[in-house]
């Protein structure tokens, strides 16, 4: 009985040990899932798969080609149940796939319905350490008055986007006509 009781013990510390570890490296679970979620801009779009990519350049380079052609099927298939997005500011995390659907159906969606769709981003540098891709960029758009610059890092795991960091904030871009209007009055009053 006592060598059985001691066998248990050893299984239980070994767990709590790979799960320490599995927490010290992010604590990224080996298998994800994906729930099914509909567009929020095209009910008739649905996500209810995931396709991994061989590496984790190539998960950040499905990812920007989605981005940049408002292709939001191509974005969901990257993110699992799991998915996680860190921005700055209060209450600006975004969790799991359903969230994830919400934020990104606003970078697909037409500029002239209050999306992005229209915009691009485009690498200035990059490094990659481990399944972690870290990109600063430009994001430029023919409504935009100037060009909005940040930095992500793209936290990769079993050829899927599992979390993300981001500079990007919406409410820092200049728009055509603010600029516009903010020129004319310029103008009007020189000063």
């Amino acid at each position: 009985m006592k060598k059985l009781i001691l066998a248990a013990l050893v299984v239980v510390a070994l767990g709590a040990s790979a799960t320490v570890a599995s927490a010290g490296s992010g604590g990224i679970p080996a298998r994800y899932t994906a729930i099914s979620v509909a567009n929020p801009n095209n009910s008739a779009q649905v996500s209810d798969k995931l396709v991994r990519e061989k590496t984790p350049l190539a998960v950040f380079e499905q990812h920007i080609t989605a981005l940049n052609n408002c292709d939001w099927l191509g974005l969901m298939q990257q993110y699992p149940d799991q998915y996680t997005l860190r921005q700055g500011g209060k209450d600006a995390l975004v969790q799991g796939r359903t969230e994830a659907a919400a934020t990104f159906a606003g970078f697909v969606k037409p500029h002239v319905d209050g999306g992005l769709c229209g915009g691009k981003f485009t690498t200035l540098s990059m490094s990659i350490t481990g399944d972690t891709v870290a990109v600063s960029w430009a994001f430029n758009a023919p409504f935009l008055a100037d060009p909005y610059y940040g930095a992500d890092a793209y936290i990769t795991g079993s050829g899927l986007m599992v979390s993300m960091v981001s500079t990007f904030d919406g409410n820092q871009l200049v728009y055509q006509a603010v600029r516009s209007r903010a020129a004319a009055a310029f103008d009007a009053t020189g000063r």
